[in-house]
Order: structure tokens, then C-alpha cells, then sequence
């Protein structure tokens, strides 16, 4: 893992179970280059009709445009230089935070990081592995209200991100027995993962 780039995305800070994990994880990568955004503490802009018709490019764009283009296009880079990319992805209310899906619809470019072919979309950042730290406070892996893991292997297989592995720790809510051993498996299983 030469090139990691880094997503937080709890809104918990110091609280945050996916924080102190990817923590863990972050810690057992000597030697390599890590790029960390903690997308909570310096959020990005909410995507809406202005933004979106700047993402498109173009000449005669407003200020706010031109910004979140330039951040679209720096955030891009941060992908493509990157061999691996963690995500923290805690479940609330049965997805992810608003935080990491303000991150996916600055990626999301036409003709930048997926096109549109006669065969369907193809994701151009291919190549990189991905893991996703996602805790919850319940138990729901596998189950009807896992609907968040399908989300995430959809919006990153559509960019081309589709090595994709998922870390769980759940039941943090259910007791400090359960929540003491769903942090200790996560823990194991990112141990397995950088080994």
C-alpha cells in the first residue's frame, strides 16, 4: 500500500468507533504516503443544480462553480494517485453520512471518472483496491436493513473501484461485551487485510 488515501466521515470526532478503527489501520502502514480527509471536520459543498451544472465545465462559470470544479478536480487526483483507499463508513439511519455522499457526487464526472458507452457505463478509475470500515450500533450484516454495503459496491464499481473489501463491527450500541468484540474482529480482519 504505496499511495493510501484516506476518508473519514463520522460526524462523532473523537467518539468515532470508524475513526479509532481506520486509526488502527492507518497506524500498521509504515512506509507508506497517506492523504487524509476527514470529511466531517472540513465538510465539502452539497451538491445542487449550480454545482452540478459546474462540474459539466465550461466557459462563464460563477465563482462557486469554478471552486467546486477545482475541488471536484483535486479530490479526482487525490483518487488516481492513490493505490488504496480506506473508507469509513459508519450506518445511520440505514446509510452512509451525508459527509461521504457529498464526497461521491464531487467524483461522479462524466467523461472524468465514468462514460457512457453503447454497452452501459464504464468506470475509469480502475485499478485500486478499497476498504470499507463500516460500523454500526445494531446487528444488520447480510440482513433486509443492510441496504448502505449494496449502495457502496454499486456508486464505486460505477467510478471502477470494484476490488472492494468490507470491514464490519457491529452491535456497538448492544452492550460492552458485543461492542468490545465487534471492535476486536474489525480490528483482526484490517490486521489480515495490511499483513
Amino acid at each position: 500500500m504505496a499511495n493510501v488515501l484516506v476518508l473519514k466521515s463520522s460526524i462523532l470526532g473523537d467518539y468515532s468507533q470508524s475513526n479509532g478503527l481506520i486509526d488502527h489501520l492507518v497506524d500498521s502502514l509504515q512506509g507508506s504516503s497517506i492523504v487524509e480527509r476527514d470529511l466531517a471536520s472540513n465538510p465539502l459543498p452539497v451538491l445542487d443544480g449550480e454545482i452540478a451544472f459546474g462540474l459539466r465545465g465550461g466557459e462563464e462559470l460563477s465563482q462557486k462553480q469554478q471552486d467546486a470544479l477545482a475541488l471536484s478536480d483535486t479530490l479526482i487526483e487525490e483518487i488516481k494517485a492513490s493505490d488504496t483507499i480506506v473508507i469509513g463508513a459508519p450506518m445511520y439511519n440505514f446509510s452512509i453520512p451525508t459527509q461521504l455522499k457529498n464526497w461521491f457526487d464531487l467524483i461522479a464526472r462524466a467523461g472524468v471518472t465514468f462514460s457512457y458507452t453503447e454497452n452501459g457505463p464504464v468506470g475509469l478509475l480502475t485499478g485500486k483496491k478499497v476498504i470499507v470500515v463500516t460500523t454500526r450500533g445494531g446487528m444488520h450484516k447480510g440482513g433486509a436493513t443492510d441496504v448502505m454495503v449494496p449502495y457502496l459496491k454499486t456508486f464505486l464499481g460505477f467510478v471502477g473501484l470494484t476490488d472492494v473489501d468490507v470491514v464490519y463491527s457491529e452491535a456497538l450500541n448492544m452492550g460492552e461485551e458485543l461492542a468490545a468484540e465487534g471492535i476486536k474482529q474489525a480490528k483482526a480482519e484490517l490486521d489480515k487485510l495490511t499483513a
